[in-house]
């Protein structure tokens, strides 16, 4: 009974060890990006994750209206959005 459980200890010792280095931080990482997906507002300079930097002219549910340039207005999904620049 008791060399079973010796047995498994390294795997869940790896599995421990693989939770506090791997999988907790990303999953820190993707709730910090979620969160300010979702407060992105109008005035927002961003980067998108292909790199097209621009201001937030409008928001509404699933997607955002960069302005890029004079007269140039691109729309994304959310989620394309990868940082904030600087917000207002």
């Amino acid at each position: 009974m008791s060399g079973g459980l010796v047995q498994l200890l390294p795997f869940v010792a790896m599995f421990a060890v693989m939770w506090f280095l791997l999988i907790r931080p990303a999953q820190k990482k993707q709730k910090a990006t979620r969160q300010m997906q979702s407060d992105l507002k109008r005035g927002d300079k961003v980067i998108t994750i292909g790199g097209i930097h621009g201001t937030i002219d409008a928001v509404d549910d699933s997607s955002v209206f960069l302005k890029v340039s004079e007269g140039t207005t691109l729309q994304f999904d959310r989620q394309a959005v990868g940082r904030v620049t600087q917000s207002i």
